[in-house]
């Protein structure tokens, strides 16, 4: 049997560098299929590494609560990403934060209430600006750095605001006097109480770009938009040896606070991490779905190159047939060196593809991912391919009848 594989192996690869050309070409053709898909999954893995981290970062004492939907995942991302308003669903009230702070061992609790709507300063004016509700315990759990002034306090009728970095600049042209300024929004002056430091990861758990936001009193934004919707409440705990308890204590204080209604999620460790983990699975299985259409078109090339080379090989076939070769012999021939261009190709395209997401890790935050699932996708993929397009041209050449073969002259 080794022998046999051997000669198969040596036949197709002397194939092969006899058509060097046209078989880099076929080669090309797969390995632009494979960089794609591993271009995408090496972006979606870097992207949800990202947030894992952030939440490490953030510390083991993190627990979310978030609405959620009797809805599966793959609807409420469909709804998030083509909504105006992804969260004007939501059942979290400002009243559940205060249910929260009262539970025992909770030492800290802040709301996220993500609206957008038009900043003016004296200098400049911006559409759509995000807003983010919160609370004085927010600076407490994110790790976020002011660069200039202080946070917000809670007050009964706060106008104090925080700028993101980039906002500043925007709004301002400088960050370093901004403290004092004032703006308007929704026809309501406030003045800017401090400026956030610039913040190295854009993408976080909390969905919040904090470089462009600007950030205000939760109750100030709900007096003055009327309609505020609560994305999620950040929790953290005194310690991390009862997270579990304190949890489901804050699961049945919000359903307290909500006579029963059950309709939203309390997470805690690497569950946090889910929604934004399920949101990257779908879009990179789209992308892949994209990219493994161009991977197709070069399985088509593969089988146009094997059928070619069927009928170049016609009477080779037939004086194999004669002395002796079965057709198992020759269809396992053909399909041997379909498998190995499919190989080869699939080979230069994880090369590939891991090049182009190192260029991309330039000039983006995200790191060039690579994991066994990635690599076990790249071989079965080109397996898959060169079994799939390599079987028809493998059987026109099995079924070829040896004395017609034999009168065939190129």
């Amino acid at each position: 049997m080794a022998l046999l594989v051997r000669t198969h192996y040596r036949l197709a690869r002397a194939a092969i560098k006899d058509n060097r050309t046209r078989s880099f070409l076929t080669c090309l053709g797969i390995a632009i299929g494979v960089a794609s898909i591993i271009l995408i999954l090496s972006l979606m893995g870097s992207i949800s590494n990202l947030v894992k981290e952030q939440t490490k970062e953030i510390g083991a004492d993190l627990i979310v609560v978030r609405p959620s939907s009797t809805k599966d995942n793959v609807t409420n991302i469909v709804e998030e990403l083509t909504s105006a308003n992804s969260f004007q669903k939501s059942n979290l009230a400002i009243s559940d934060v205060k249910a929260i702070k009262n539970v025992e061992h909770v030492a800290a609790a802040a709301p996220i209430a993500v609206s957008t709507n038009t900043v003016e300063s004296e200098k400049n004016t911006f559409d759509s600006v995000p807003i983010l509700g919160t609370n004085s315990d927010f600076i407490k759990i994110e790790p976020l750095a002011l660069r200039y002034g202080s946070f917000l306090t809670d007050t009964e009728d706060s106008k104090s605001v925080i700028l993101g970095h980039t906002l500043s600049l925007a709004l301002f042209n400088t960050i370093n006097s901004t403290v004092g300024k004032t703006i308007n929004i929704m026809g309501e002056k406030f003045m800017v109480a401090g400026v956030l430091d610039e913040i190295e990861k854009s993408i976080n758990f909390d969905n919040v770009d904090f470089d462009n936001a600007l950030i205000m009193d939760i109750n100030s934004l709900d007096k003055y938009t009327g309609s505020t919707q609560i994305q999620q409440i950040n929790v953290k705990a005194e310690n991390t040896d009862s997270l579990a308890t304190i949890s489901s204590d804050i699961r049945s204080a919000i359903e307290n606070q909500k006579q029963g209604d059950k309709n939203f999620t309390v997470t805690y460790g690497d569950d946090i991490t889910h929604p934004a983990s399920n949101l990257f699975t779908i879009v990179s299985g789209m992308l892949a779905i994209v990219a493994g259409i161009s991977l197709i078109v070069g399985g088509i090339g593969v089988m146009n190159i094997m059928l070619v080379s069927v009928a170049e090989r016609t009477h080779e076939i037939g004086i194999r047939k004669a002395v002796g070769a079965s057709s198992r012999n020759i269809l396992i021939q053909f399909l041997f060196e379909a498998l190995i261009l499919s190989i080869l190709g699939g080979i230069f395209g994880l090369v590939l593809g891991y090049i182009l997401a190192f260029l991309l890790s330039v000039i983006t935050p995200f790191a060039p991912y690579i994991s066994w699932q990635i690599l076990a996708v790249t071989f079965l993929t080109t397996l898959v391919v060169g079994i799939i397009f390599g079987i028809y041209p493998a059987l026109k050449a099995a079924s070829k009848n040896p004395i017609d073969s034999l009168k065939h002259y190129r």
